[in-house]
């Protein structure tokens, strides 16, 4: 059982990560699919340029919409975590610090959230409790 001052937080939390993360990351990239002269997006893994896109994409528009919403919250944050474990310490991993660091403040609140949970705004716990 969590204080109210922890459901708070962690309300704030998904709304500002999972948000920033959706209007300023995944919307962007959805402009890169129909862009001219085929996509150009790095290809840290060597999947190729479109596999990265679609990955990128789907962390970052679809599962940063469910981190808000408070929806499968700990699934969905597992591709955040990934996709921002894979833009500081692969693409950012000879750059100096500065360049890792907005991965790295998405990073750790997505750690955080996957281990605490969404909290009782969310609409994971509002069915939990529908389910009581």
């Amino acid at each position: 059982m969590t204080s109210r001052k922890t459901d708070i937080a962690l309300l704030l939390l998904r709304l500002c990560f999972g948000g920033l993360m959706f209007i300023n990351h995944g919307i962007p990239k959805v402009a890169r699919l129909s862009a001219e002269g085929g996509i150009k997006f790095a290809d840290p893994l060597g999947m190729g340029p479109e596999i990265s896109l679609w990955l990128a994409l789907f962390a970052e528009l679809g599962c940063a919409a469910l981190v808000v919403l408070g929806l499968f919250t700990r699934l969905a944050t597992v591709p955040l975590i990934i996709t921002m474990a894979v833009a500081a310490f692969i693409v950012h991993g000879d750059d100096p610090f500065k360049e890792m660091e907005g991965a790295l403040l998405f990073l750790i609140p997505y750690i955080a959230l996957l281990l605490m949970g969404p909290g009782y705004y969310s609409a994971d716990e509002q069915y939990r409790l529908s389910k009581v």
